[in-house]
């Protein structure tokens, strides 16, 4: 969000993944548009925007506020990634065959390469002796990216965002593999071999992406790389062997069991966190009342926060829970932990950092370092200073001093 709109974390309040949506101020995409330019947006987490606009927007998979635009555009290839990425915990996929075709039928007419099908046929290939089914997440990647490309070529965009998850996804999973030194809780002898290079692969392919993207852009294309955060070692939850999260087995039977009386909408998020979303304030109200009261012994299993006609959800048991364990609701009824939530079957050992990345590669090719920590709401001025536009008052942090912004060709070239 600060990347976006340049505004802090006091200032936005965005705090959850799928909010977005809710900030109505401009981000930078917005202001290019309302130059009149292009943008294309692929996949930018918590991304909104205003209409009209010219361009597309393909949110990202755990986006509940904001479709896909132009509508009818993306719906096949959003559908398809949303399922994958929200249910990819469990071992079977929920994706009906209808939507797999609809989903191929897609890519084949919107840039799938030659070699992303030799990617994804090695990986089904070597799925089939029971292993690496974790790397799915880097063909999501090259999925996208054969979409984005094909997009841009035809359309050239002023402004376009490309983002990804997976070494993200791969750091919080596998870090206790990559180095089993600094942990209490050392990984299992099962797949170590396979998942202490899990990190460097991830690195690797998103790698192989940044080459593609330089040798997709021309002479008047600004190239921004911007992680935002990273990661560290999660050592939070060694005491009891490291976090675990666990997920509705069946969410209409856990809502009916915590005594919820209407039938809320479901969409889940990242772990074990949902979204519920009900027809009245008052509905969610209760939701969130019925949720808290589950106990797990003496202590709470859910977290839930009510804002307007939606809930924000998620089990709040971090920790191995023994198989004989009981569940009892508002009313003192019980049921068996493992009949109303399964677990993952992974576990957490990596977390964010708030510190990042930020390289910009200008068309003059001028080598500079900024010797202090750039703020992330310096961002946003920045990019719009390199494009040739003014800075909008909301965005109080001024555009980098250190880097050259008098790029001769920027107001009438791209970024990307």
């Amino acid at each position: 969000m600060t990347v976006h709109t340049g505004l802090a974390y006091a200032q936005h309040g965005v705090f959850d993944l799928g909010d977005g949506h809710k900030l109505t101020v401009p981000r930078i995409w917005d202001i290019v548009g309302q130059h009149g330019q292009k943008v294309w947006i692929c996949g930018s987490m918590n991304a909104s925007f205003h209409k009209p606009i010219s361009g597309f927007i393909l949110p990202d998979p755990w986006s509940t506020g904001v479709r896909p635009y132009p509508e009818g555009t993306f719906e096949s290839f959003f559908n398809f990634v949303r399922a994958n990425v929200h249910e990819h915990t469990r071992s079977e996929m929920t994706v009906s065959k209808a939507d797999q075709m609809r989903f191929l039928a897609f890519m084949t007419t919107h840039g799938m390469s030659p070699e992303t099908v030799a990617v994804i046929i090695k990986q089904l290939l070597e799925e089939r002796g029971g292993a690496h089914r974790w790397k799915r997440a880097a063909i999501l990647d090259r999925l996208q990216w054969d979409v984005f490309s094909w997009y841009w070529r035809r359309h050239q965009p002023t402004f376009s965002t490309f983002f990804l998850n997976s070494t993200a996804h791969f750091q919080h999973m596998y870090w206790r593999n990559m180095d089993p030194s600094i942990f209490s809780a050392k990984p299992s002898d099962s797949g170590q071999d396979e998942y202490s290079k899990a990190i460097l692969f991830g690195y690797q392919q998103m790698d192989a992406i940044v080459g593609k993207c330089l040798s997709l852009i021309d002479t008047d294309t600004i190239v921004v790389l911007a992680t935002a955060l990273s990661q560290q070692p999660c050592l939070k939850y060694e005491e009891t062997g490291g976090k675990v999260f666990y997920r509705p087995e069946q969410p209409p039977d856990l809502f009916r069991f915590s005594g919820i009386s209407s039938s809320p909408e479901f969409a889940p998020v990242m772990s074990e966190q949902f979204r519920l979303y009900f027809p009245s304030e008052a509905a969610a109200r209760e939701a969130q009342e019925k949720l808290l009261q589950l106990r797990w012994e003496d202590r709470p299993v859910m977290l839930a926060r009510a804002q307007a006609r939606e809930v924000f959800a998620g089990c709040a048991v971090f920790e191995r829970v023994p198989l004989d364990a009981m569940v009892c609701n508002g009313e003192g009824v019980t049921r068996k932990f493992y009949e109303l939530f399964y677990n993952c079957s992974l576990v957490k050992s990596g977390m964010h950092h708030p510190d990042g990345i930020l390289w910009v590669s200008t068309p003059d090719r001028t080598y500079q370092v900024e010797e202090n920590k750039v703020s992330l709401r310096a961002i946003a001025p920045t990019l719009l200073a390199l494009l040739g536009y003014p800075t909008p008052d909301f965005m109080e942090v001024p555009a980098l001093a250190t880097l050259d912004l008098s790029v001769e060709s920027a107001a009438g070239g791209a970024i990307h």
